[in-house]
């Protein structure tokens, strides 16, 4: 027996079965499946243990439990069921508790005054704001999601957040597969507030959606959608132009009709005026002061707002820092327009993609952010992915084309009809 041979084969076998987990780690399969959810279950602890909000603190200790629920499903491959469980710790179990509690964040507070004072004067503005929690700095059309509360009393059914959360995922379940929504969902860039409370998740479902719609070559529901998410907060708005450009590529392709990119503008247009115009009419020196100086930093009252992003780092190290990141936030919108202009996206992944960019540098440089902010990018980023290979593509010749509907006699369309007719007989 050659002992030497055995020794040799072991010490080969260690380095082989290192770079076997090493690649199975790092390739797309169960393992990287549940070391995400292992991560995620840090992050939760992390902020369940360093968090000053009691609110946050409780999402962490629920979606810890909920993230490490769904490392063994996702070990085995079973990704479905690792989601929801990871979506049930994590966005249902804390939601439960927080509404029934009366916990949330304080842009939940925020939007239920915002609609008692709508109702009531007109205006979604206080006139004479002092405290952190005086100011709305978002547009007039967030204040709906706090009628029912207005109308009806606090209770856990006119919770703002559980509208917000409705909208959110109503407008995605629109516009992408279910896989994705659920997984979406658990993330915890997503999942915490959907369980404290959180208002950029209804803008950043509609510009999904406006954008998802304007690929299928449908401007004025494009226009319609977009403009309902400029409504709601300024951040929607570079998803204007970039609806509009995308239209304009598809035209002169052919994947779009004539007049598309003017109809969607002018809708757009058209249904943030309505929206926006009134109240702000109303009083608009209130206007102002809330959605403009309040987030800019020209009021006394100083917004929370604040992550150690550039923007921030500049605002506050230095006398000029301010100034000199909203020139850099001038300087990277204007190389977004000029992307869009030497390159647009013909298709409406490639211009998810192209927003979640601007969003993301827009993000880092703004002087006042928050991490929050981050699920702007996130979720264009991922319905972009999402959609990859679903939109109309160029042939060799260079037209659009749209993906042909299958004419298999089991999943056409004539087939699918004949079949629902024979089984109600």
């Amino acid at each position: 027996m050659d002992v030497t041979a055995g020794h040799a084969a072991d010490a080969e076998t260690v380095p082989t079965s290192r770079r076997a987990f090493r690649e199975a780690l790092l390739s797309p399969g169960p393992l990287r499946a549940a070391a995400g959810w292992a991560g995620c279950v840090a992050a939760a602890l992390l902020l369940a243990l360093c968090s000053g909000l009691a609110p946050h603190r409780i999402w962490g200790a629920s979606a810890a439990v909920g993230y490490a629920g769904a490392v063994w499903p996702a070990a085995r491959g079973r990704r479905r069921t690792a989601a929801a469980v990871a979506a049930a710790g994590a966005v249902g179990l804390p939601l439960l508790v927080l509404v029934l509690m009366g916990r949330a964040q304080l842009e939940v507070e925020v939007v239920a005054r915002s609609a008692q004072l709508l109702l009531a004067s007109g205006s979604p503005y206080a006139p004479d704001p002092v405290r952190v929690a005086d100011f709305d700095p978002y547009l007039p059309a967030m204040a709906v999601f706090g009628i029912p509360d207005a109308l009806f009393g606090a209770g856990p059914l006119t919770d703002p957040r559980l509208w917000t959360g409705a909208a959110f995922l109503g407008a995605l379940a629109l516009c992408t597969r279910r896989p994705l929504l659920l997984g979406l969902t658990a993330c915890p860039l997503v999942a915490l507030p959907l369980a404290v409370g959180g208002v950029d998740l209804p803008v950043a479902g509609l510009m999904c959606l406006g954008l998802s719609l304007a690929g299928r070559d449908r401007p004025v529901a494009a226009g319609l959608v977009t403009g309902l998410a400029a409504a709601l907060k300024w951040t929607a708005w570079p998803a204007f132009p970039v609806t509009v450009v995308l239209l304009i590529s598809m035209r002169r392709s052919g994947a779009a009709g004539r007049g598309a990119p003017l109809r969607c503008a002018v809708t757009a247009g058209l249904t943030t005026a309505v929206l926006v115009l009134p109240a702000a009419l109303r009083d608009p020196a209130a206007f102002v002061t809330h959605v403009v100086g309040y987030p800019l930093g020209l009021t006394d009252t100083v917004s929370p707002a604040a992550s150690p992003f550039p923007g921030q780092l500049l605002a506050a190290g230095s006398p000029g820092g301010r100034t000199f990141a909203l020139v850099l936030l001038l300087c990277s919108a204007l190389v977004l327009a000029g992307s869009l202009a030497v390159r647009p996206p013909g298709t409406a992944p490639a211009a998810a993609r192209r927003l979640a960019l601007g969003l993301g540098l827009a993000i880092a440089l703004m002087p006042a952010t928050r991490f929050g902010y981050l699920v702007y990018p996130l979720v264009l980023a991922s319905w972009a992915v999402s959609r990859r290979g679903t939109a109309a593509r160029p042939d060799p010749e260079g037209t659009f084309r749209w993906p042909a509907r299958s004419s298999s006699p089991m999943t056409s369309r004539p087939a699918r009809a004949a079949s629902r007719r024979l089984s109600t007989r």
